[in-house]
């Protein structure tokens, strides 16, 4: 499991340049919806590693109409889905260099193991589902997690559509049929989790408590660490058929909110979004700062309550600490399915142990042939992986106990807010002087064997 970095990525061979880092990213998009249409003009700042006599980015199924580095017009090449832009002067390691694309075209999602991923044309607006490789359906970039970068996005869409991106919305303007937003994110994104969503949205706060939404607390009994003043702002954008529905739907998003807190430390961001768009949707998705959900995950129940913890965790794991290498997918899956277990267990429901029982019964009756620390790609978002990955941090919690269980996870999201995180790094982090365990050889069954190992019982 534990390899260098080099890109491209084995789990997405085409994608990805190690030559230079990403920096920022400055877009100006105009949408069309009638027609499915999409021009841009996007500059990318970045760093050369080494010295640079093209700049490889990727861009898929939208055609370049020219190139210019550092204000100078520049040739390029178009294959497949990578674009190669050639300055006129090498560009030496160590400079910094601006690279801007002039595109367009009709866009749609890219196609691979996992599914159609990318820009989606919806009955009624536009949606962007990136993970892991479809940031380059709509803007030429460095597509890989490792490549994290500041944003600046403007989209330019038709009169009464809201376009929602990641970050603060900075300015807002409406001219004759089009509208336009703008939106700055000021901590460093990972490509694929930068988004468009565009729709007949409405939108409301969702901060206040009602009463009885409180979380019991559950089976941990753990002081709190988080008052409610220390919680982000939230909003819903819902069209409005939807709002009384979606509005009942996340009624519980506060509590929850407090709960992962409490458990991992601050929420990493400034605010946080719930889209939901009046199409069914098979699963929902995060991005950067915000959470998009179909019409159909509004219904009550546990498995709408779970599917909501699930994405809002993805704040920590997976947004703010990410991924170097695809590879090392459960330590985003692994810990928002445990999240789940953790909100069941805090707002009354099932403890963590009832829910961790009840998924190794699953995975016992399945197929014992997946390593989930280093999955494949064909395999990198099977469900064994999100459910065994969180059996490996129950079995953290019961050896080190809840008090040193939980103080663990919020130093680990502290010492890597807005980075990257590996499994070499974590078991380093659980392994130190304060933990006392030997995290590699204690996750070694979990992630890196595929034989199911005893159940962590004892919690």
């Amino acid at each position: 499991m534990s390899t260098p970095l080099t890109l491209p990525d084995p789990y997405v061979p085409g994608n990805g340049s190690d030559a230079y880092t990403a920096e920022h990213y400055d877009l100006d998009l105009e949408c069309k919806l009638g027609g499915n249409h999409l021009s841009g003009r996007a500059r990318l700042t970045g760093t050369a590693v080494r010295d640079l006599q093209a700049i490889e980015l990727d861009l898929a199924g939208l055609r370049v109409a020219k190139a210019s580095v550092d204000g100078r017009r520049a040739a390029f090449k178009q294959r497949g889905e990578r674009l190669s832009v050639t300055p006129s002067a090498t560009i030496r390691a160590g400079a910094r260099f601006q690279v801007e694309v002039r595109y367009g075209g009709s866009p749609g999602p890219r196609t691979g193991p996992w599914g159609e991923v990318g820009w989606e044309e919806l009955d009624d607006g536009v949606l962007i589902a990136g993970q892991p490789n479809g940031a380059a359906t709509w803007f030429p970039c460095n597509d890989h997690p490792s490549q994290k970068a500041t944003f600046r996005i403007s989209v330019s869409t038709d009169a009464d559509y809201r376009a929602v991106c990641n970050g603060e919305l900075v300015a807002h303007g409406r001219r004759s049929s089009r509208e336009n937003w703008t939106y700055e994110v000021r901590e460093p994104m990972a490509p694929y989790l930068a988004t468009v969503q565009i729709g007949r949205y409405r939108r409301v706060a969702l901060d206040a408590r009602g009463p009885g939404d409180s979380p019991s607390g559950g089976a941990r009994g753990r002081a709190r660490h988080a008052s409610e003043a220390a919680l982000p702002a939230q909003q819903l954008l819902v069209p409005a058929p939807l709002l009384e529905r979606a509005q009942e739907a996340f009624a519980p998003q506060t509590g929850m909110l407090e709960t992962f807190t409490d458990a991992f430390g601050p929420y990493p961001f400034d605010a946080y979004s719930a889209v939901v768009t009046a199409d069914e949707l098979e699963i929902p998705l995060e991005a950067h700062g915000l959470s998009i959900f179909g019409c159909n995950h509004l219904e009550a129940g546990w498995e709408q309550q779970r599917l909501i913890a699930h994405e809002l965790s993805h704040q920590w794991f997976g947004n703010s600490l990410t991924i170097r290498r695809w590879e090392d997918i459960w330590m985003h899956e692994g810990f928002a399915c445990y999240a789940e277990w953790l909100w069941s267990e805090a707002s009354g429901l099932e403890s963590a142990a009832q829910r961790a029982e009840a998924a190794y019964a699953g995975l016992a009756a399945k197929p014992q042939d997946l390593v989930v620390g280093a999955p494949g790609p064909d395999e990198m978002f099977d469900d064994r992986v999100y459910k065994r990955g969180a059996l490996a941090l129950h079995a953290l919690r019961v050896r080190l106990g809840d008090t040193a269980f939980f103080s663990m996870l919020r130093s680990w999201t502290t010492a890597h807010r807005h980075g990257h995180v590996d499994y070499e790094a974590f078991t380093r982090h659980v392994s130190g002087d304060e933990h006392g365990v030997d995290a590699a050889r204690l996750l070694r069954p979990w992630l890196l064997e595929a034989a199911l190992p005893p159940f962590p019982a004892g919690a």
